[in-house]
């Protein structure tokens, strides 16, 4: 990726998380804007975000809280080509601590999301399709998710490329490997938050 492409899609994460910050809020703050109650597990927003025009679609959940922990939930990410009704991939994970603040990017087995599988050379030539343009639950922390994986495409691209290379590392072979339970995250990278555009 060009180091200006880079720098401007940067330059967005700080944009909209110092707007929100203006009026106390963050990227969670604004995820959970309509929900009186916080569930493990559960998709936030109810329903999930779809993007018809470009296919991108996400949703937020945390697991159980666990003291001190530094994450508080992430953003799972996919594209869906051909529409709301044909096949969904999923392109990344981006973990955010309580306050918004982006912990890491990481890559989850197939059995996590239950999507459609596609190896890495043609996910990753999905990665540029990921752009949500919507206003629900807010057209920040879109735009939000939006730059993170223009900012990050390089380093997504070699998550995704780590994790076929686990899968294919797996004693029980392929496709097994991608129902095995006992594999969750395939691929990780941590993010400082000053890399993450936060003040």
């Amino acid at each position: 990726m060009a180091e200006d492409a880079r720098s401007r899609a940067l330059a967005e994460i700080a944009f909209c998380e110092n707007v929100l910050r203006k009026a106390g809020l963050n990227v969670l703050s604004e995820t959970f804007r309509d929900t009186a109650e916080i569930k493990a597990w559960d998709h936030y927003p109810a329903g999930d975000i779809f993007d018809p025009a470009s296919g991108a679609q996400w949703f937020y959940h945390c697991h159980p809280a666990e003291e001190d922990a530094p994450e508080h939930g992430h953003f799972h990410c996919f594209l869906r080509p051909e529409g709301p009704d044909g096949p969904i991939h999923h392109l990344a994970a981006i973990g955010v601590d309580a306050y918004g603040g982006i912990t890491r990017l990481f890559t989850v087995n197939q059995w996590v999301v239950g999507d459609d599988w596609l190896d890495a050379e043609a996910t990753i030539a999905l990665l540029p399709r990921f752009d949500v343009e919507m206003p629900r639950p807010s057209y920040l922390v879109n735009r939000w998710l939006t730059a993170v994986f223009a900012a990050y495409e390089t380093e997504i691209a070699q998550l995704i490329r780590a994790r076929d290379l686990t899968l294919a590392a797996h004693p029980a072979g392929l496709p097994a490997a991608r129902d095995d339970h006992g594999l969750e995250v395939t691929s990780e990278l941590l993010i400082r938050q000053a890399e993450a555009g936060v003040a």
